[in-house]
Order: C-alpha cells, then structure tokens, then sequence
C-alpha cells in the first residue's frame, strides 16, 4: 500500500467520521461539494472557494473536524485554510441535477477538440451564452466573440485581465466552446500555465520535448489561463515565447488570461511583455449593481431556486467586490433556507448575509492585494504562505500585510491567519517596515528574472495601489 492511498485513506475516513457528527445534510452543503481537505505532516489543510465558506466551516465546524482528526488518527493537527478559486464550479453541483444538455458535452481543459471522450474532473463547461454582459466586460466579451468569429484575427494575443472572480476563466473556456461548435475540425487548446509548465518540466524529464512541441504549436487556438504563473520561470517564459512566435507566425490565435497587465507582471521577460502589449490588452472592471442583479438572476435560475426581484436588489447592492462573492451569498442563503425550510426572503437576507456583507463590503478584498504583490514580484501566493524569507518573497508578503491593513477592516491576527497562518507579530512587524521604507522612500532591491531591480518604496506602492483599485 503507497503513502497515496493511506493518506486517500484516511482522509476519506475523516470525511465520513465528519458527515456522522454533524449530519449528511450539513456534510454536502458545506464540505462534500464546498471543501477539499488534505493531510500535510503536522497540519490538515482544508481548500476552500472562498473566504465566507472558510469563515463559516472556521466558526460552525472546527470543534467537530478536530474530533473526527482525533478519532480517526488518534491525535488532533493544525487546521489551515487555503482559497482554491477552482473550488467555486463546485458549489452548485447540489443544485444542478438536471443533466446537462446534449449540445454542451463534457470536454476536458487539455482536449484537442470539443467532443472529447476523455474523463476528467476539470471540465470546460461555461460558455459565451451564459456569460452575463455590462459595461464592466463588454470590450472584453466583444473582442471574445471577434476572436473567434473572424477567419484572421485582427489582434493576436487577446490578453484578458482583471481580479479575482470576474470571468477570465469564463471567457476563455467560452471561447473555447464557440470555436468549436462553429468549427468542429479546428484544433485548440484550453490549458493554465501551470499546466503548460509541468508538461514542458514533464517533456524535459521524459525527452518527449518535440511530441509537447507539436501538441502545443500544431494548433488554431490556444488559451492559456493564469498566464502570470510564468513570472520568475525564464525556461519556461522561453518556450512560451517560441511557442507563441509559431502560432503567430502561422497566422493562428493566441488568448490569454491574467490577475495583471503585463507590464505588471514581476519577473517576466521583456520578449514576452513586448508580444502580450502588442495584440489586444483588456480588463474586466468589477461589475455594477445592474450587471450584478443579472448574475444572480442567471445563477438563481440554473440551481431551481427563486429570488424575487427585492432579495436580487438587496444582494446585488451590498455585495459589490466579485461574481465569487455573489455566488458565496446565494450559497448561504440557499443553504440556511434548505436547513431551516424557510422561504428566502429580504429580512433573511438581512440576517444571514450580515457577516458576510461587512467582510465583503470594502472595494478592497485580501485576494486582490495578495495577487497584486504577488504578480508584481513575481512569485507566487504559496510563496507568501510560506516560510520563505528571501528578499523578494519578503518584501512581497510586507507589502501584501501592509496593504491589507491599510485597506480592509481586517485586524492583524485575520490578516497573518490568511497569508500562510503567520503570527500577528509577523503582520505588526511588517507594516512598520513598510512605513519606514515610505517614509525615506528610499530604493527597493530584489532579484528579479532580468536581474537586480531598484524602484522606489512609494512607485512600488503606487503601482500595487493603482492594481488593486
């Protein structure tokens, strides 16, 4: 028996020792479809789509997760919670049990062609037709729909940004879907650049490094999503920019999408900045109240449950920050209407969305500041979580906690629990270091890709400021 299957194992046992203590009902809504835990040494770490659902399995189940850790393992572990944005597709899987149309198959993210048989748990299902348009996304969705529509594109790349939660994702596997159903024999690729970076270190291992080429280059559109986890990978950003100079070259199509501009991305080669600037650049903004009542309209009607036009009004007007944060507010409302076999009503709303609305209510959400500093130094959020203290991760993790507490609510123990469960001396600590670089703003040193770089505290301050607003 492999580590894998012990730790399979036990995980499924803690699963079902959790679903015995607090319920079936309560196991499937909040963690079966809502949560992935994994077993880490000393530590659970328990995925979540985003910071309510973490929030309130923190607050409601905690005691009961330690004792089924306890009963299953014979002693307790530390508790940690990650966000995994691709959790988020998973929180209507109890409300969709119609079957899905015959005209949208299931398809998986690296198939070559839309109908393809290939199993898999991470599957294209969003389309240009479900995509809710408003003057946040318009020019995004246009450009969309003319990528795909015309024979020769008038752009190459189509390069998509914007936070958290705001439809990159959603446009790019539309894309993707649109493509194929009006050109059945093109070849394309949906794929994140993660996964195009453990392919090409896969193909390097293996020597299959022409097979990966001709996958990768052979084809008439390749979308690439969370294109700026390339940062700080110069092999890897190499065999990007060749790949992309091929595809163009052959007068192919070429989207990608990104948490920044690219001239935002830290530790990104000039080649690649120069390519991405040179095709179309554009951001989804958060959207506005009317755009977001359609959104819950839309979503309200896909999982069978009804919302009448003033519950719409009131969510729509105190959750502003993103779709995600939308989608956490009609979950919770869901799941307390289910569990209490009461009708959704505005003064439930006001009720049971209390919590929730005060810690979405600032424009500014922790997500978007780690991303900011993240993309802008060139690391990763895992880095920021981490124990690492080389410069770089230092200096982007201080200016993560220095803005988070400069911008939300959040005190400093909620704002070292979420970057990496550091102490709330770490966060103190960092933000005085911050002030004082601000207040000399004197020249700030760190290694990027394209060597050593010098910018002043109070420009690297202004950019990330500009990023998150």
């Amino acid at each position: 028996m492999t580590m894998q299957t012990v730790i399979t194992d036990e995980i499924s046992a803690i699963n079902q020792t959790l679903a015995e203590k607090i319920g079936q009902q309560k196991f499937r809504i909040w963690f079966k479809n809502s949560a992935r835990m994994t077993l880490c040494g000393e530590y659970l770490k328990i995925g979540v789509p985003n910071a309510f659902v973490g929030n309130w399995i923190e607050s409601h189940f905690l005691c009961d997760i330690t004792a089924a850790l306890e009963t299953v393992l014979g002693s307790s572990r530390k508790i940690v919670f990650n966000i995994e944005p691709e959790l988020s597709g998973n929180l209507r899987k109890q409300a969709d049990s119609q079957p899905r149309p015959a005209e949208q198959p299931r398809i998986t993210p690296t198939s070559r062609r839309f109908n393809s048989p290939q199993p898999s748990a991470r599957q294209i299902k969003m389309g240009l037709d479900s995509f809710v348009v408003g003057p946040s996304n318009n020019l995004a969705y246009n450009a969309a729909v003319s990528i795909v529509s015309d024979e020769v594109s008038q752009f190459n790349p189509l390069f998509v940004h914007g936070g958290h939660g705001l439809g990159k994702t959603h446009l790019l596997q539309g894309i993707c879907q649109m493509l194929s159903r009006t050109r059945p024999q093109a070849n394309w690729l949906y794929v994140s650049a993660e996964d195009f970076t453990n392919q090409f270190v896969l193909a390097l291992k293996t020597k299959k490094l022409e097979a990966f080429r001709r996958r990768y280059r052979q084809t008439d559109l390749l979308a690439i999503d969370d294109i700026h986890f390339l940062a700080s990978k110069p092999s890897t950003q190499e065999e990007f920019l060749h790949t992309f100079n091929t595809i163009n070259l052959a007068g192919k199509k070429v989207v990608l999408a990104s948490d920044a501009h690219p001239k935002m991305i830290g530790q990104l080669c000039e080649s690649l900045v120069s390519r991405f600037v040179s095709g179309m650049v554009v951001k989804i903004e958060p959207p506005d109240f009317k755009t977001r009542a359609k959104i819950l309209t839309q979503k309200a009607e896909t999982a069978n449950i009804h919302l009448d036009e003033k519950v719409i009004a009131y969510v729509a007007e105190n959750v502003r920050s993103n779709i995600r944060e939308l989608e956490g507010a009609l979950l919770k409302l869901t799941a307390y209407s289910s569990l209490c076999n009461e009708k959704i009503s505005v003064a439930m709303a006001k009720q049971v969305l209390a919590e929730h609305i005060s810690r979405t209510d600032p424009i500014v959400h922790i997500s978007d500041i780690e991303s900011a500093a993240t993309t802008y130094f060139g690391i990763t959020p895992a880095d920021v979580h981490s124990s690492k203290k080389d410069r770089t991760v230092s200096l982007a993790r201080s200016f993560a906690m220095y803005l988070a507490r400069k911008h939300t609510k959040m005190s400093f123990p909620e704002i070292g629990r979420l970057m990496g469960n550091k102490n709330h001396a770490t966060v103190i600590l960092a933000c005085r270091k911050i002030e004082q670089m601000l207040r000399s703003n004197s020249n700030t040193n760190w290694q990027s890709s394209n060597g050593n770089k010098a910018v002043n505290s109070k420009d690297i301050l202004a950019k990330l400021e500009e990023t998150i607003a």
